[in-house]
């Protein structure tokens, strides 16, 4: 858990500035992708997963470590070989698992949250799960277990692999020419993240382009087809949470809602989206059905509201950074309390980007969170030895953000309303 935390102290500053970057390119070239709240909101989904992260809030049934203990008929020791052969394995795993993560129903659960915004970009590309808690694919590790890699060497390589996944989500680049045949391209990923019947359910592949091109789910970029991005059954929120246990929820109430046994058994295996017979009109769902004509998830909010969200968004990467550099001197329980109160954080204000009128309640739990924190404590986690007014510091930020809320709730959203139902 320190040593990831640590990690990730070093690549969200680098983030954060290659999304910035990309924020002023568009500006500069006219071509904006990365609209302020929509990233907010792929921001806050990384930080929800970087903490489940951090916290080792997931389960692994097999281990890889317990798999080259059984398995192995050699054992290497880290080099440039093994870290070579950890790399492509990797690759490999990732290309299956994140393929069946679009081919079963269940699976899907945890993997619609990077593919529910509605635009392309750097931001887009943090929108990973909370709903992960269990990890199945080990087992696609085993031709790694087999050579004897270790498994300190698949733990610094599995992290690498993923940051190496960054950088092509994003609109900016076009095709890169004979990269395109060795490596995934934004070209190929713009691909994989549209909506397009023509794009659908295409270019799994991670690093290495070729393993689609192998097992036949290559689809090329298409001048004539311009990518539309998002889910075929929108997520409708800026919440992460939410969007995390949308798919779940759903399948959950098909299965109660199924007269046949068959079906309450099956569905969670079934192929992706599909649903017992006739559900479609007894319980319809919102479904886009022309990618070309739908109108945007949340579009139309004041400019104090955006500068709101993204100022909420820095503060909380603030305590998460305070989190991530102190785990041993914070130490168990106290992380968990402290994981608990950035995921009602995020909640928190994710709502009141939505517009929820329930926003102030979240805001109400989320300082009652921090005067029972402060109360016990004495401080916030230890933060009174760096910052001797540390405490004042925290309160007056959070009776701010609970103003604002009510401000928010109370007085623009509903003038904002008045004004749409007059117009």
């Amino acid at each position: 858990m320190e040593e990831y935390g640590k990690i990730l102290i070093i690549a969200m500053p680098v983030f954060l500035a290659l999304i910035i970057i990309e924020k002023i390119y568009g500006i500069y070239k006219k071509n904006d992708t990365a609209p302020l709240i929509d990233s907010v909101s792929s921001i806050s989904s990384g930080i929800t997963n970087s903490v489940k992260d951090v916290l080792g809030l997931s389960i692994t049934f097999l281990s890889y470590e317990w798999l080259v203990s059984k398995i192995a008929l050699q054992y290497l020791e880290p080099s440039v070989l093994s870290y070579f052969i950890a790399f492509f394995v990797i690759d490999f795993y990732g290309y299956w698992s994140h393929r069946l993560a679009h081919q079963i129903n269940f699976l899907w659960n945890k993997h619609a949250i990077h593919h529910s915004s509605e635009e392309f970009n750097l931001a887009c590309a943090l929108r990973q799960p909370i709903a992960s808690l269990v990890n199945l694919f080990t087992f696609l590790l085993i031709p790694a277990a087999l050579m004897g890699v270790p498994a300190s060497v698949i733990a610094i390589t599995l992290p690498l692999h993923l940051f190496l996944q960054f950088w092509y989500h994003t609109k900016h680049i076009k095709k890169m020419g004979f990269v395109e045949h060795i490596l995934v391209t934004p070209s190929h990923h713009r691909v994989h993240h549209a909506i397009n019947p023509e794009y659908l359910d295409k270019n799994h592949s991670q690093i290495f382009i070729f393993w689609d091109k192998l097992f036949g789910t290559f689809q090329e970029e298409l001048d004539h087809v311009p990518p539309v991005f998002g889910i075929t059954r929108p997520a409708n929120t800026w919440n992460p949470i939410k969007i995390n246990f949308q798919h779940l929820s759903l399948l959950i109430k098909d299965a109660w809602r199924a007269p046949k046994w068959k079906d309450k058994l099956t569905i969670w295996f079934k192929p992706t989206g599909w649903r017992p017979e006739n559900f479609e009109e007894k319980y319809p769902v919102n479904k886009i059905e022309n990618v070309f004509n739908f109108e945007k998830y949340g579009t139309n909010n004041s400019q104090t509201l955006i500068y709101w969200s993204v100022a909420q968004v820095l503060i909380t990467l603030l305590f998460v950074s305070y989190l991530f550099e102190n785990i041993a001197k914070i130490g168990l329980p106290n992380i968990f309390v402290y994981g608990f109160f950035i995921f009602v954080t995020i909640y928190s204000y994710t709502e009141l980007m939505d517009k929820n009128r329930f926003a102030p309640l979240w805001e109400g739990i989320r300082l009652g969170i921090v005067i029972c924190i402060i109360g016990y404590y004495g401080d916030w986690f230890g933060l009174n030895h760096v910052i001797p007014i540390s405490n004042y510091i925290i309160f007056t930020y959070l009776i701010v953000s609970f103003l604002m809320t009510l401000y928010f709730v109370n007085f623009e959203f509903k003038t904002n309303q008045n004004q749409y139902i007059n117009s």
